[in-house]
């Protein structure tokens, strides 16, 4: 199958033509969009009119999906489908309207986060409603020398909820059963691909909350330093969500963030699944739990 790509920044980007996702791919064009995908981490698919198990097939051809830890916020009848809405089913405010408002790679509070994610859009508001992705190769690599030596030993507590803006909006019951069940992980501050070998930034302002081994103070100096310098302008590319766009990014090497530029009156409403990657992080030892069970 013939595909064009056409880049959409300097830092990261492409936009697929020539793909129909309500067809099968064969092997060829799967190992085509993965060499794409590689090589600019967001792959965009404009006018993917298909169902939510067409979405589960094209996403499978990449890696095992993951059922969406956060049981909650599933999609009824497809537990490998994340329902990221501002309205519930009764068209009230729903518990995921801000979510994803931080700077993030999906799922790295777990020792087995996502290696990518497919986020596809059902609904968006007339104006704004916009996602950012960040490439955290890109932030390395523009680090100096000795800034690299230094933070390249570290690790970081990752923490679910630990930035969230709206938290007592929330169901509290949920929330503790989802923070028990998901304990604190601690991450490599700089994580080499498994597949390019290449090495990138793996801190977010979402869920990172300290640096392993440091007083408070010396680890907010370098991660406050980390979270302004990887989501500088030159390191991002930013999508105007059209109804039926898909995306999918490399959670590897990228960050990514829902903009809160949107009227939460009018619907916005896309499905996301998550690829299942190679474990990354420890469960801190203190909070580890035997027989832990995911909510």
């Amino acid at each position: 199958m013939a595909l064009e790509f056409r880049r959409l920044t300097y830092a990261l980007g492409a936009q697929v033509r020539g793909l129909d996702l309500r067809q099968p791919l064969d092997s060829d064009t799967v190992a085509q969009l993965r060499r794409a995908w590689l090589e600019h981490q967001v792959l965009v698919f404009p006018d993917a009119d298909i169902t939510p198990e067409q979405h589960l097939r094209f996403s499978g051809y990449f890696a095992p999906l993951e059922d969406y830890p956060l049981v909650h916020y599933r999609l009824d009848g497809y537990p490998k489908i994340f329902l990221l809405s501002n309205r519930d089913h009764q068209g009230k405010p729903s518990e995921t309207r801000n979510a994803a408002r931080h700077w993030h790679s999906d799922l790295s509070f777990t020792n087995k986060p996502a290696m990518g994610s497919v986020l596809r859009c059902l609904e968006m508001p007339d104006v704004g409603g916009t996602t950012i992705w960040a490439n955290q190769t890109m932030a390395f690599d523009t680090l100096s020398p000795a800034f690299k030596r230094l933070i390249e030993p570290l690790s970081a507590v990752h923490e679910l909820f630990s930035k969230t803006r709206d938290l007592k909006n929330l169901d509290q019951g949920q929330i503790r059963d989802m923070k028990k069940a998901n304990p604190r992980v601690v991450q490599p501050v700089v994580r080499v691909h498994d597949e390019t070998g290449l090495k990138a930034l793996y801190v977010s302002v979402a869920v990172t909350t300290e640096i392993v081994g440091m007083t408070q103070d010396e680890s907010d100096a370098i991660l406050n330093f980390l979270f302004a310098h990887q989501t500088q302008p030159q390191f991002t590319y930013r999508h105007a969500w059209d109804r039926n766009d898909m995306v999918m990014w490399d959670n590897r090497c990228t960050l990514h963030m829902a903009v809160a530029d949107n009227d939460h009156q009018q619907a916005r409403i896309l499905h996301r699944t998550s690829l299942v990657g190679q474990p990354c992080g420890d469960i801190l030892a203190q909070d580890a739990v035997p027989d832990r069970q995911v909510m």
